[in-house]
């Protein structure tokens, strides 16, 4: 068993339920879901395969598109809220506006996209999905029967 923080094997990791909002702010944060400690990526959006601290296995999430239509969604509403006070406020020329907003769009978009995968991959962790339950998951279709055709 691993020794952490004096508890005994990992932090959360029993059968009982896990934080959900403490696991998507750890994830926000780049730390692994169970510990906190941990780094949760080797690269940009690249995730490491198991805590270095805790042991979890990461690498089984299915973060998939995810992080990228929540990025998306966050960043269109903080650029267009901005867009259309600027336009209230100032009077901008569109090209103006373009070169405002392009590279803020870019910056935002950049930035909060490790951030929103750590938290998916957080979410994930809790909720006990693809694999982080600790059990083999089943598929989810059965393949067809051979009727003897």
């Amino acid at each position: 068993m691993l020794e952490y923080g004096g508890k005994a094997d990992k932090p959360e990791n029993s059968t009982g339920s896990r934080n959900t909002g403490l696991a998507i702010k750890r994830g926000f944060m780049s730390r692994c879901p169970n510990c906190g400690e941990g780094k949760l990526f080797r690269a940009y959006i690249k995730s490491v395969d198991s805590c270095a601290v805790c042991g979890e296995e990461i690498s089984h999430h299915r973060a998939d598109d995810l992080p990228a239509y929540l990025t998306i969604f966050i960043v269109g509403h903080i650029v267009v809220a901005g867009f259309m006070a600027t336009d209230t406020w100032l009077l901008l020329e569109s090209w103006q506006h373009l070169m405002i907003w392009i590279p803020v769009t870019i910056l935002f978009t950049l930035a909060l996209l490790q951030p929103v995968k750590g938290a998916v991959i957080g979410l994930q962790w809790a909720f006990r999905m693809h694999g982080f339950s600790g059990t083999e998951e089943e598929p989810m279709l059965e393949p067809a029967a051979e009727d003897g055709r």
